[in-house]
């Protein structure tokens, strides 16, 4: 499977959850492929913009979309990667923003 591929598999199942992917394709195609090396490395989809320890129990909540997105976009109009977001956010309809991590500290890798 390559990113387009991955991209057309997600699409219409998030939208139809109400969910969308960023308009600005370079970067949707970009995370799709870190997704996919994610996979690869890892054997699932962590998110390509956290660090994954390779330990999946310890990495659910960070399995794309992550369990943190639902309160982002809810949020913010985005996810912490800027990968989903919501309609309005698409549309130019609310302020685009910084997302904080919402990960706790103790589950994050430095």
């Amino acid at each position: 499977m390559d990113a387009k591929q991955l991209y057309e598999q997600l699409k219409k199942f998030q939208e139809s959850k109400g969910y969308y992917f960023n308009d600005d394709m370079e970067m949707t195609m970009a995370l799709m492929e870190s997704l996919l090396e994610n996979k690869k490395r890892f054997g699932y989809m962590a998110c390509p913009c956290r660090l994954a320890n390779g330990d999946y129990e310890n990495d659910k909540d960070i399995l794309c979309p992550c369990v943190y997105r639902e309160e982002d976009v809810k949020e913010y109009g985005a996810c912490f990667c800027g990968l989903y977001v919501s309609k309005e956010w698409n549309e130019g309809k609310i302020e685009k923003q910084v997302v904080p991590e919402r990960r706790p500290p103790d589950k994050i890798i430095f």
